[in-house]
């Protein structure tokens, strides 16, 4: 592969204005979210780079070993790159899949040389959940400080347990998502609140009694006297300053928690929070269904993990109990 400056010189015009074009077709008509859009578009530019450092200018000369050769290449080190994880591997892959596809349809390339090319396996990994003493542990700790920033924190953390959002669904909701039950209702009505999801997909989720009880103190006892150092903007959870709470803001939060509960800091993250929520009612016995509806998981294939985490633990204690298990 030639010096970068001149591969760059190299990168053909077809290509590149394909690629916009794709990258477009993605953040417009198809609406995936921005990071997924900004990440598919570093993999593009590296597979330019890659096609014009084996001579290939156009999509005319690309052929289903050049695509083959790309995927090897994403899995090698090199002096520019590190290898790439099979998941990352994939997602590259997918991209170049999806570009390939767009030009065939919209007439730029005569055939799709990458539609036999197969992304990586990720290995499975199974999501690790706390055990429901240790979440009530963590959760403790995080409302163990001074107001108004615990009453912020145990809010946040009993909203991520509580509704098994995303961080960044948390931190970008508004005051206005939030519809808590009315003073009459006897506290009978759970409180909604409607997230943005991957690919600005919205839905609504429940906001149990306790995490209820958490954000009415918050709201009341707390976002007033952090709000009057910012703007006064519409965003639910606020930081220190008055603005909107950051993803790397929570994660510090959430990290001193977990260390004041002796959990250790670097053995709790925002995702942790969410794998108990799916992983503790499946094991309450909630439908599988329900519990991708709730996650925001548009396959259940992707809840379906959580099912395999609950048939270990059910190993667990056929072994620990039965007689004649072992």
């Amino acid at each position: 592969m030639g010096p970068p400056g001149r591969i760059l010189d190299a990168v053909s015009d077809q290509l590149a204005t394909a690629v916009r074009g794709y990258l477009d077709h993605l953040a417009v008509e198809r609406g995936l979210a921005r990071n997924t859009v900004s990440a598919y578009r570093r993999d593009l530019d590296r597979y330019q780079r890659f096609l014009a450092g084996r001579g290939i200018t156009d999509f005319a000369g690309t052929a289903e070993a050049d695509v083959t050769a790309f995927l090897a290449e994403l899995r090698t080190p090199d002096a520019e790159h590190r290898p790439l994880s099979a998941a990352s591997a994939s997602r590259a892959v997918i991209a170049v899949r999806g570009l390939h596809r767009f030009a065939a349809r919209e007439g730029i390339a005569a055939a799709d040389p990458a539609r036999e090319v197969r992304p990586p396996a990720p290995p499975m990994r199974l999501p690790k959940a706390l055990p429901v003493t240790d979440v009530i542990r963590l959760l403790d700790a995080a409302g163990a400080g001074e107001p108004p920033m615990s009453l912020r924190d145990r809010a946040l953390l009993e909203l991520l347990y509580g509704t098994g959002a995303r961080i960044s669904e948390l931190v970008g909701a508004d005051v206005d998502d939030l519809d808590l039950a009315e003073p009459g209702d006897g506290g009978q009505r759970p409180a909604l609140l409607k997230v943005r999801g991957k690919g600005s997909k919205e839905r609504v989720v429940p906001v149990g009694s306790y995490a209820k009880q958490a954000l009415a103190a918050y709201l009341v006892r707390a976002r007033p006297l952090l709000a009057v150092k910012g703007r006064g903007g519409p965003a639910l959870l606020l930081n220190a300053r008055g603005g909107r709470l950051t993803r790397q803001g929570a994660w510090q939060l959430i990290k001193a928690a977990a260390d004041r509960a002796g959990l250790g800091a670097g053995a709790v993250s925002p995702h942790t929070l969410r794998h108990c929520f799916a992983t503790h009612l499946l094991d309450g016995g909630a439908d599988v269904r329900v519990v991708q509806e709730l996650l925001g998981h548009a396959s259940v294939t992707t809840t379906q993990i959580y099912t395999l985490v609950t048939v270990d633990k059910l190993r667990e204690v056929y072994a620990a109990a039965h007689p004649r298990a072992r």
